[in-house]
């Protein structure tokens, strides 16, 4: 009998246990969301932050590496194996389109020339000398015609080795600049040896590829900018130079070529080169990237719906387009001064009561959203 009353009281007392801790609860959760009347507007409102739809301006871009290399470049050379008897410049050197760089041993060639000039010397004195006599009748006119054409063949000849000799002295193909060279007087060179490089530097050239997707964007004249690693938080301006007439079975790929200036000789040749291609610029509300969940191939957003005091979030799918700067394009689906919420997006049920903590009043125009930012629980 004892044995049975103490099992009833011990019942008894986990059954009122069970009700004080229910009473406990709901008292605890009453405070959380304010309790009736209080700022969220209804019981166990979720406390987040609020952002404005904006208005900003978006636009079309694709970036690509490409490789830098001067406007022209080339590998000075030489077409025969001969000593280098003079070197005209110096390592890094500018120079003019046809000044001399190097002269190579022209014995053979210098005594050619002596040679021609006797023989136009020999040649003129005998045309004169046959017209003479032809002019007063004592020779005939045929004589003195022949003696003018030996004459032009020695002129023809003394040109021909006064060219042979110009092939020793070896010049700048255009104006550039000069790289590094090895070459010294009294080196031997043999055709192909690289003597020094030139490029004409003033304008840089980056070929880079675009998927053919882009092909639309693309036309001779449109602006693009650059970076390159050397140079962090630089940005370099050019335009499309041309474009190539085939795109890439194989990769679906089309060669554009760029073109940038390059006054200060900051783009060297072999660098590498991120393009970005910017085109087509409008104009769309926008919201931050943490303000915008994905799932599978949808995108949607919590908005804040007010009935009175009481807010409430609303579960809206959007078409999601560019992102830009942590901002994301609403193409469809929200419209510029709606209230989405910005954080928390994971604990938000649909329809569930929200309590907005110091709501941004923010012009919609604005070019950042306005963000509050607060705690949830």
């Amino acid at each position: 009998m004892l044995k049975r009353h103490f099992f009833l009281f011990a019942a008894v007392a986990a059954v009122a246990l069970m009700v004080l801790a229910v009473v406990l609860r709901m008292a605890f959760a009453g405070e959380e969301g304010g309790g009736p009347g209080g700022p969220g507007g209804g019981r166990g409102a979720q406390e987040v932050a609020e952002i404005r739809v904006i208005d900003r301006a978006f636009s079309d871009s694709f970036e690509v590496l490409g490789v830098a290399r001067g406007r022209r470049s080339v590998d000075i050379t030489s077409r025969t194996t001969e000593l280098i008897t003079r070197v005209f410049f110096s390592d890094g050197q500018r120079v003019a389109a046809g000044a001399p760089l190097v002269e190579l041993r022209a014995d053979e060639q210098d005594a050619g020339i002596i040679e021609a000039e006797a023989r136009v010397r020999q040649a003129r004195r005998d045309m004169e000398r046959w017209e003479s006599l032809a002019e007063r009748g004592i020779a005939p006119r045929v004589t003195a015609e022949q003696a003018r054409t030996d004459f032009e063949t020695a002129e023809a000849a003394l040109e021909g080795a006064q060219a042979r000799r110009g092939e020793r002295l070896i010049r700048a193909p255009f104006a550039g600049v000069l790289g590094l060279t090895t070459v010294t007087p009294g080196t031997l060179v043999n055709p192909g040896t690289v003597i020094a490089t030139l490029d004409d530097l003033s304008i840089v050239r980056v070929d880079f590829q675009v998927p053919e997707r882009y092909l639309p964007l693309l036309r001779p004249g449109v602006a693009i900018t650059a970076r390159a690693d050397a140079y962090p938080g630089r940005e370099f301006s050019g335009r499309i130079a041309d474009l190539d007439t085939r795109i890439d079975p194989q990769t679906r790929a089309l060669t554009a070529r760029a073109e940038f200036p390059n006054p200060d000789m900051s783009i060297r040749p072999g660098m590498s080169m991120r393009v970005s291609v910017v085109q087509g610029e409008r104009s769309a509300p926008a919201v931050p990237e943490a303000a915008v969940q994905y799932e599978g191939s949808g995108a949607f957003v919590y908005r804040i719906a007010s009935d009175g005091e009481r807010s409430t979030a609303q579960r809206i799918e959007v078409q999601a387009g560019a992102v830009e700067a942590g901002m994301v394009e609403i193409i469809r689906g929200l419209s510029v001064g709606d209230r989405v919420i910005s954080s928390g997006l994971n604990r938000i049920q649909p329809g569930a009561a929200v309590q907005v903590a110091g709501a941004s009043n923010a012009p919609a125009t604005s070019q950042d959203a306005a963000v509050t930012r607060t705690s949830a629980p």
